[in-house]
């Protein structure tokens, strides 16, 4: 059953954006309080161009505590630009592969490369436990 589960039924639509241009952190205060361990950076046409990471975030922390200004950047300057994505037909199990041999805590989840959503790793496990206790999914 599990290889049954695509990306599309667990992502998260909610999908939390940055614009390349937004001051870092007002970026990190959005992240904050939408909950998430990262999220896209997409252009004015919408087009995924990047992604924000806590990690990526704490070189602002640092920055601030060396440099002590008020000015702390865009977010295209703290940004990653290769980005991994995943299509929302992608099987879970896959993905829960791609999280266990990587680094990444979550991806932006494509359809006709156009941003749809994130899948983080509490999909994942919310995929499985679906799947050990069909009741509670």
């Amino acid at each position: 059953m599990l290889a049954s589960l695509k990306v599309k039924d667990y992502m998260s639509v909610n999908k939390c954006t940055f614009t390349p241009d937004m001051d870092i952190l007002r970026a990190i205060h959005k992240m904050l309080e939408a909950e998430v361990s990262g999220a896209p950076v997409i252009d004015n046409h919408g087009n995924l161009i990047g992604f924000l990471s806590e990690k990526d975030c704490m070189q602002v922390a640092l920055n601030s505590a060396y440099q002590q200004e008020g000015a702390a950047g865009k977010v295209s300057e703290f940004m990653s630009s290769s980005i991994d994505t995943i299509d929302v037909e992608t099987p879970i199990i896959d993905v829960a592969e791609l999280f266990l041999k990587g680094t990444y805590r979550r991806f932006p989840v494509v359809m006709d490369n156009r941003l749809v959503g994130t899948i983080a790793r509490k999909n994942i496990l919310k995929a499985l436990e679906h799947v050990a206790d069909p009741g509670k999914g």
